[in-house]
């Protein structure tokens, strides 16, 4: 891995979304946001992004990706890795799921790491790749994995992330990784 510089910080309170509109452009090939102590106002519900194309007006590109998870019970029971059928998208433009389950209780968020690579590129479809943790709303932890691309040659300028529902708190590091 290259040196990461920072680009830019998010500090969500109470958002309904972090939208973040510069900063992603040719500079580097490979961006990487830190999402940190997320933590939604609503239990259950779904931590999930898209891309834009056009400075933020629309959040919508096409994608391909893949979606699984591992999981193990506070209890000490359970305990499995799994393909989620239905959290991964087939060319479609709704928003990538990043975490399932999140839990708002005092002990319960998200914490993880996605990458994109070459975003301003033309010529090439936008690769994606990320991992976040989270305790989940039935008390079990669950490390969530999503890869896949954004099929679009052209440039990726711009990125939401938001809850499936409700607001939530949380920073969001934007890093260009050299």
């Amino acid at each position: 891995m290259g040196i990461p510089t920072l680009i830019s910080t998010s500090t969500a309170s109470g958002a309904s979304t972090v939208s973040i509109t510069s900063g992603i452009d040719s500079t580097y090939d490979e961006y990487m946001f830190v999402l940190t102590d997320i933590g939604p106002a609503s239990d259950d519900v779904i931590w999930q992004w898209n891309m834009s194309t056009d400075s933020g007006s629309n959040y919508n590109v096409t994608k391909t990706t893949s979606y699984f998870r591992s999981n193990h019970s506070e209890s000490g029971t359970g305990g499995a890795v799994a393909y989620e059928v239905g959290s991964d998208l087939a060319q479609g433009t709704g928003f990538q799921y990043l975490a399932e389950g999140v839990g708002a209780d005092a002990d319960q968020s998200s914490a993880g790491i996605l990458h994109l690579f070459n975003p301003a590129s033309t010529t090439y479809v936008k690769h994606f790749y990320s991992r976040v943790s989270n305790a989940h709303n039935s008390n079990k932890m669950q490390d969530s994995f999503a890869a896949g691309y954004g099929n679009t040659t052209s440039a990726v300028d711009a990125v939401q992330f938001k809850m499936s529902s409700g607001n939530f708190d949380g920073v969001i590091q934007l890093f260009g990784i050299a």
